[in-house]
């Protein structure tokens, strides 16, 4: 591998492009987090329900629409090139794949860092300003360093996903990435070929060494505090010319973040769309062709991730009463294992279920050449947001409504049946929610286990 210079630069390449997409994504979430969380706003949820928006949207399909907006032929540049005679080569090579990125996975830092800043004593930044410490120097000495755990599980997430993305690259024409590198060596040289078995371990390694930096950097630190009544920052009011500035910055932010969405929607009523600033001709006929064309591939959507959501939950469920409500040896190994999948990359998981169940046949059938593989991929690589959602809802129960239950004759499983699961009901839907709706855009895992392009 590494006497190959194509696999050094793309080695190089998916490194440098997952550390600058974490940059960018910490300079878009932390001020959107900061200012919805510390000063009072109007629509201070709406923002941050928007702030979200960008993880329903696959990545790839953000490239073509994001290629339209901000291409070298796309609509921003078509206009500075008008009126200033000046472009910007916003999408060109790896910057293009970082700026993609970085629109794409921020919201995994927005949504950890709200809520760790949420979590905060408002007395121990009442205690430094007290000692005249204010603005950046308060952010950067008390507030940032006691949000830290939230910012770095959501660094964590960013540099997994983008370093095992395959989609967004392959779209904008970037093939000197590992991820891209493992598809073309399996698909276009085979499964015999070591060097796809190389990259993928590579991958992996790399994206468990993240997880582990992330929580290397917090051992033997101490992040807690002791909350009385209201907890969190206190929220401060901004006087109306900081307002002004503050919306303003908060509205070009977003504009650029929903900016793929945008695309989308106009490019799915285009008709004729190239060389200009907005289409020529619209048309409703794209959304019609849709449902009257592909309704077996909505089909095979909806019964792949929902079953493969079904099993999450069910899992997540199982493996959330074990760690909290038994003592069962090694239980914590469960959530260990369950929790690993988030480390191993779409691709590499495909690559390893083709090797591991070649030659394997259901009812004479190669299980190779059946649909069963990819709801069992989706199923492996979403447990995880289903374990913690699961985790969340039980932690919340208190174990003395189930031992009332045990005193009033209640079995085991009808205690779990009658009792934790109806007040579990909220995790669970939020666990096969989330699973469904990150199943759905999974293209790096799909794209190797089909069978058939149809599907």
């Amino acid at each position: 591998f590494f006497s190959l210079s194509l696999m050094r630069e793309s080695f190089g390449n998916s490194l440098y492009v997952a550390a600058m997409t974490v940059l960018f994504s910490t300079l878009v979430a932390v001020p959107l987090a900061y200012f919805t969380v510390r000063f009072q706003f109007r629509g201070a949820i709406l923002i941050q329900t928007l702030g979200v928006l960008p993880l329903i949207m696959p990545p790839f399909v953000g490239a073509v629409a994001m290629t339209l907006i901000w291409g070298r032929s796309g609509t921003v540049n078509l206009l500075l090139d008008e009126h200033l005679g000046l472009t910007i080569p916003f999408m060109q090579g790896l910057n293009g794949v970082i700026f993609v990125e970085s629109l794409h996975y921020f919201p995994f830092i927005l949504m950890n860092l709200i809520v760790a800043l949420r979590n905060i004593d408002s007395a121990m930044e009442e205690a430094a300003l007290n000692l005249g410490c204010r603005g950046w120097r308060l952010f950067r000495r008390v507030v940032f360093p006691l949000a830290l755990p939230g910012y770095l599980a959501g660094a964590a997430l960013v540099f997994i996903k983008v370093f095992d993305d395959l989609g967004t690259p392959l779209v904008l024409g970037q093939t000197n990435m590992l991820a891209p590198q493992a598809y073309l060596r399996i698909t276009q040289v085979g499964l015999e070929d070591p060097m796809g078995y190389v990259i993928s371990v590579i991958m992996i390694a790399f994206s468990i060494l993240a997880l582990w930096l992330s929580v290397r950097v917090m051992k033997g630190r101490d992040f807690t505090t002791v909350q009385k009544g209201a907890g969190g920052l206190s929220r401060r009011r901004l006087s109306a010319g900081e307002s002004i500035a503050a919306y303003a910055g908060i509205v070009l932010v977003l504009l650029v973040v929903l900016s793929p969405h945008l695309g989308l929607l106009i490019l799915s009523f285009a008709q004729i769309w190239s060389f200009a600033p907005l289409p020529d001709a619209w048309t409703l006929q794209h959304y019609a062709s849709v449902f009257a064309d592909s309704t077996f591939m909505i089909r095979n959507t909806l019964l792949y991730c929902g079953l493969a959501a079904l099993i999450d939950v069910a899992i997540g469920v199982t493996i959330a009463y074990l760690i909290l409500r038994t003592r069962l040896p090694g239980r914590q190994w469960l959530d260990f294992a369950a929790s690993a999948a988030i480390a191993v990359p779409g691709i590499v998981l495909a690559i390893g279920y083709l090797r591991t169940f070649q030659g394997v046949q259901v009812g004479g059938v190669p299980i190779t050449q059946t649909w069963i593989l990819i709801m069992i991929a989706y199923a492996v690589r979403r447990l995880p947001y289903a374990l913690r959602s699961c985790m969340a809802a039980l932690q919340q129960i208190n174990v003395s409504l189930e031992e009332a239950a045990e005193m009033l004759g209640a079995s085991g499983w009808r205690t779990v049946r009658r009792i934790v699961i109806p007040l579990m009901a909220g995790g669970i839907l939020a666990g096969f929610v989330s699973s469904f709706i990150t199943a759905a855009v999974e293209l790096s895992a799909t794209i190797l286990l089909v069978v058939r392009e149809s599907q």
